[in-house]
């Protein structure tokens, strides 16, 4: 059995942050931990085809901060921002807390580990062929300006008999070093023939702190 670790949980606290941002006891953070599931859930729906990459929520007495990062902020803004503002209500309503909606556009798509896990995804609902939809997808990723990335398929490859796994590598990929900002994607295509899982992972760059800036900012602390 291999030991494999979640790039981003894996990278949490030192150059990764949590998604959720909050602290609560008891049932309080069960109910919290629902009413997130069902703000991502609601999201996702709504906006299959915005290109929603992540959702962070932060929390503060009885006020709710979404930030949803996407490829394509228009749609979710809507006309004259009659889609957020539709969306905002309808979380106040469920919720009975103020939310605040933040729209962050994602520039680069390519390197989105996600939005590129759900685009082969979408390529092998309209039939491409899958080892076509991730050679593509790795040059696109290559030509973006990542350092490396490896995507990963499982599944009734091409209506096979037997479900299999196959994948590519472009560059290098070095999942054990915790410096190495590795993006990290999964997304399922529901084909005709059964459910076929891709997973992405794409190295943007190395994450190194300067020491001598840290001391600075320790020692202005201090002073403070």
């Amino acid at each position: 059995m291999g030991q494999k670790v979640h790039p981003v949980s894996f990278r949490l606290g030192v150059i990764k942050q949590w998604e959720s941002r909050w602290y609560a006891v008891g049932k309080l953070y069960n109910d919290l931990l629902h009413e997130d599931l069902m703000i991502r859930k609601e999201i996702k729906k709504r906006f299959q085809h915005a290109g929603v990459a992540r959702i962070d929520i932060e929390r503060a007495s009885n006020r709710a901060k979404i930030t949803i990062h996407t490829a394509r902020p228009g749609i979710i803004i809507g006309r004259k921002g009659q889609e957020i503002e539709a969306l905002r209500k309808d979380f106040e309503i469920k919720t009975g807390k103020q939310i605040i909606i933040n729209i962050e556009e994602i520039k680069k798509p390519d390197l989105n580990a996600q939005l590129v896990a759900e685009n082969v995804a979408s390529q092998l609902l309209r039939r491409i062929s899958f080892r076509r939809a991730m050679k593509k997808t790795v040059l696109a990723a290559i030509k973006a300006g990542a350092l490396g990335v490896k995507i990963r398929c499982c599944g009734r490859l091409a209506g096979a008999e037997m479900a299999r796994s196959e994948w590519y590598r472009e560059g290098r990929v070095p999942l054990h070093t915790i410096r190495a900002d590795i993006d990290y994607g999964f997304a399922e295509a529901k084909t005709k023939y059964g459910q076929i899982g891709i997973k992405v992972w794409l190295f943007i760059n190395e994450i190194i702190e300067d020491k001598a800036s840290k001391k600075e900012a320790a020692a202005a602390a201090n002073v403070a």
